[in-house]
């Protein structure tokens, strides 16, 4: 499947960067069935906090700084993974029931992630494993929202979505899951 490629978009009530910079996630499903992703932030990227490379570990509040993630629901069911994938190298996962309750968070693998800095151009690649179709049931398409928070140089954090259905930055409203990623025959 040939990657859906889409440009976040700042909530307007986030902060403005000094600079301007762009965003751009893509996604898709390896023939396996896992989701394959890549974030690419264009730009000054002096103007943003990137988090330094660490070991390979399961971390809280990533979100905290500047982070990817990624929103994986589906049709017929209030629940959703979130996945927090930090260019440090760290990764989150959570499993929520219903909006913002949180469920039993299933055994997933932790994702791979590589990182890659060049000039203005800040790339992360990330692999979650085909488990996720398990853990939300076996549906037949997966709802992606892909996200990213950015911390800038001063502190602040800004949003960024490919949709912001509500006045305040909030991922976790379905109506930003926009991606659709059907399951072929190949990834059962």
């Amino acid at each position: 499947m040939r990657p859906l490629t889409s440009r976040l978009i700042r909530h307007p009530a986030s902060p403005l960067p000094p600079h301007a910079f762009t965003l751009e996630a893509h996604a898709r499903l390896a023939a396996d069935g896992a989701l394959e992703l890549r974030f690419i932030v264009t730009g000054t990227l002096t103007d943003i906090v990137v988090p330094v490379p660490a070991p390979p570990a399961r971390i809280d509040g990533l979100w905290r700084h500047t982070c990817c993630e990624v929103f994986v629901g589906h049709a017929g069911g209030p629940d959703y993974l979130e996945f927090n994938l930090s260019p440090s190298g760290e990764w989150a996962a959570y499993a929520f029931s219903a909006y913002r309750t949180p469920g039993a968070t299933p055994a997933l693998p932790a994702p791979s992630i590589e990182v890659r800095r060049q000039g203005d151009i800040l790339e992360l690649d990330a692999r979650v494993d085909r488990q996720v179709w398990a853990a939300l049931g076996e549906p037949t398409t997966l709802e992606v929202g892909l996200t990213a928070v950015i911390e800038l140089t001063d502190g602040a954090l800004s949003h960024y979505a490919l949709h912001h259905p509500l006045e305040r930055p909030d991922f976790h409203d379905a109506r930003g899951f926009m991606l659709r990623l059907p399951r072929t025959v190949t990834s059962r």
